[in-house]
């Protein structure tokens, strides 16, 4: 029966050797036969090699004293570590800032970014305190705006200067005024502490393991979307045994996730009651169903095996920012969720590259290439991802992705801010092209009021052209964490909230006798 650890006599007969030698070598322990063994109960296809001690070291940049190569000497194998146990990469010693030391205030915060960051919002953000004037348009009823009347708000507007000693972000523009206004400030002090503590997480410097992804899955294992916990661990991830490790994960895995959870098999909305898919998205979401889960037919490795290849699957995602610069492994989970077909996500937008010109400089824009689009195609071999700095009514009127198909096309707007004052002129004129391609259009919104604002706006724009799909709603897979807009303090959103998805209304023709 192997051991996890060197016996006695080998490490006694290790000491006399140390005596007479000048160098002290390391030492890893031997892998346990259960540890070898484990992996082959996995669903998760992995490759082997030949040496798994030089497999698991590749996982580290830097070695450890608690990895489990130690030194010889008394009691030096107290603390090692078993071969295939936790990731050995997560030490609290790289960390500058420990998990029980996350709070600072921003203007005093260990990390620069965030003390820039600080003096940003003291430069730009107003005091949110009635007594001053208004400084926009009240954009909600719950918009702190809203609380500034015109007739007893006297005071000019004042930037932000004072921090809340319990939460760390400048929130007033005096001590005097937060303490005047601190039980409007308490509904959300809870709130912005933690966002404070998230944000000093991602600069603590430490290993993220929630950020490793699981790598293909055999199809036989179904994944079960019903929420967050189902979905991570019918995937096996890792497991994320924090809160606070949950909401960073969820931050990013919030994009591809949405979108599958709408366009998948196994998608959590459906017909029945309180399922919010309407008989119209049945028919929308089946025909791009059959594409995306083809049938088994009979291909495999060999010549034998060649078949033809259904076209992939085009996900125009218009008005892209952030989501477009995401690791590119968040959106292979894609492939992953959707195994025999091609999938090509198509960012479109002004600020699709935004800050991304030392990694992707914008190439010269040619006969072949008439928008400049930026394409990535050998990310896998069933993933493409192609950028284009454009607006997408641009691209449509010169007929650049004609024609569209309903079994193989579908848009996706992240926080589109359709009826939104500031963008609602950016949408006016693609959103009746976008009704005419008849294929689904899913929408996510920051908040409940967001979504609303949205669906309104486009049942007034477009009145009796738009068929629902999914009605508004929170959406499963929205973002755990909290996020905080830098103009207001007071303002906090959450990625992709709530989900809703229409379509350009479709007429049935009739004949006649």
């Amino acid at each position: 029966m192997q051991s996890g650890y060197t016996c006695q006599r080998c490490l006694s007969s290790l000491r006399r050797a140390v005596g007479a030698s000048s160098t002290v070598r390391h030492l890893r322990p031997t892998p346990a036969h259960g540890d070898i063994q484990r992996r082959y109960y996995s669903s998760i296809i992995t490759k082997t090699t030949s040496n798994p001690t030089q497999q698991k070291r590749t996982l580290a940049s830097v070695e450890s004293p608690n990895d489990v190569a130690v030194a010889i000497g008394p009691g030096a194998l107290k603390h090692a570590t078993p071969f295939g146990a936790d990731d050995p990469t997560d030490h609290p010693e790289r960390a500058f800032l420990k998990p029980t030391n996350l709070f600072h205030s921003f203007s005093e915060s260990p990390a620069p970014g965030i003390r820039r960051r600080a003096a940003f919002m003291k430069s730009h953000a107003y005091c949110p305190h009635p007594h001053h004037r208004q400084t926009r348009a009240v954009l909600s009823p719950q918009d702190p705006e809203a609380r500034k009347a015109a007739n007893k708000s006297t005071q000019p507007p004042a930037f932000v200067n004072f921090e809340c000693p319990d939460c760390g972000i400048p929130v007033y523009c005096s001590e005097n005024h937060w303490m005047d206004d601190y039980e409007s400030h308490a509904e959300i002090c809870d709130t912005l502490r933690q966002v404070n503590e998230d944000d000093h997480d991602l600069h603590s410097g430490r290993y993220f393991a929630e950020f490793r992804y699981p790598g293909p899955q055999i199809e036989e294992i179904l994944v079960n979307m019903t929420n967050w916990d189902t979905y991570l661990y019918t995937r096996e991830y890792n497991a994320i045994n924090e809160d606070r490790r949950m909401r960073q994960a969820t931050r990013l895995l919030t994009y591809p996730v949405t979108i599958a959870s709408v366009i998948h098999e196994l998608s959590p909305y459906n017909i029945r009651a309180g399922g919010r898919l309407t008989v119209e998205g049945l028919k929308s979401l089946s025909a791009l169903r059959y594409t995306i889960h083809p049938p088994l037919d009979g291909r495999g490795p060999d010549v034998k095996g060649l078949k033809l290849s259904a076209p992939p699957v085009r996900i125009f995602i218009l008005g892209a920012r952030a989501e477009s610069s995401l690791p590119r492994d968040v959106w292979i989970q894609l492939e992953y969720l959707f195994h025999r077909a091609h999938i090509h996500l198509v960012f479109i937008g002004p600020e699709s590259m935004t800050n991304r010109d030392a990694e992707f400089p914008l190439p010269e824009r040619t006969a072949r290439n008439p928008f400049g689009g930026i394409v990535e195609d050998r990310l896998s071999n069933h993933t493409k991802i192609t950028t284009f700095v454009e607006y997408y009514h641009t691209m449509h009127k010169a007929n650049y992705f004609q024609p569209y198909d309903p079994y193989f096309d579908c848009f996706v707007l992240f926080h589109p801010g359709l009826g939104h004052p500031a963008s609602v002129h950016e949408w006016e004129e693609t959103l009746p092209q976008l009704l005419e391609t008849k294929v689904p259009i899913i929408c996510t919104g920051y908040t409940e009021w967001d979504m609303q604002r949205d669906k309104r706006w486009v049942e007034e724009k477009m009145a009796g052209e738009v068929d629902m799909l999914l009605e508004p709603g929170e959406n499963r897979f929205r973002s755990l964490r909290w996020d905080l807009n830098d103009l207001d303090p007071t303002d906090l959103t959450c990625g992709n909230w709530g989900v809703w998805a229409f379509r350009g209304k479709r007429y049935e023709t009739t004949m006649k006798d």
